[in-house]
């Protein structure tokens, strides 16, 4: 009686564990920098023109958000905004993509075979691998900051996560916020190197 108690409690646990990796999921962050590029020059800064997730030549609700959610973090780093002449320029992609995932899982089964000795049958486990597909989309959000006066890019930094169908407007907000905030977490700079 004790070893399926244990057995319940490893289940509880792991699913418990399971659910808090669930909550602190976010997006996949990734950066890059040119190591030539000196960050303690930089003061000003503007967007990019034309900014690549408009050049269709409109905006849409999405980059107005990203628009805002940029401009917070650069003040917030000590930047100033400047329309024109600008030290660092910012300019943002959004890409969605077909993606497939592949991973196996141990299983294990029962074969059963006559026994003409003991005239019974007879259990034999088997083990193996069950190959798993998942197939899904995957959205990704880059923001790059280019030198204003060499036009060469020097930081980017981009923010990964599955696409959920059937979301609403106000979802879709959170996740670009959370990404735009995750990618300028692992901004190291602030303006003139303060």
């Amino acid at each position: 009686m004790l070893r399926p108690l244990r057995l319940l409690a490893a289940t509880a646990l792991m699913s418990s564990l399971l659910g808090l990796t669930a909550c602190v999921s976010g997006p996949a962050v990734r950066t890059d920098h040119d190591p030539a590029a000196n960050f303690n020059q930089y003061q000003t800064w503007g967007f990019y023109q034309p900014i690549a997730m408009e050049q269709s030549g409109y905006s849409s609700w999405i980059s107005e958000r990203i628009r805002a959610d940029v401009r917070k973090e650069m003040d917030a780093r000590g930047y100033r905004y400047s329309t024109e002449g600008a030290d660092l320029l910012v300019n943002f992609q959004g890409v969605v993509e077909d993606k497939t995932a592949v991973w196996t899982v141990p299983r294990s089964d029962t074969e059963w075979f006559y026994s003409y000795r003991h005239k019974t049958y007879v259990a034999v486990p088997i083990w193996y691998d069950e190959t798993q597909v998942s197939r899904y989309k995957e959205g990704t959000l880059t923001v790059d900051l280019v030198d204003g006066k060499r036009n060469r890019m020097v930081w980017t930094g981009s923010a990964s996560n599955p696409v959920r169908s059937k979301q609403k407007p106000e979802q879709k907000l959170g996740e670009i916020d959370a990404a735009i905030t995750g990618i300028f977490a692992k901004y190291p700079h602030k303006a003139g190197g303060m």
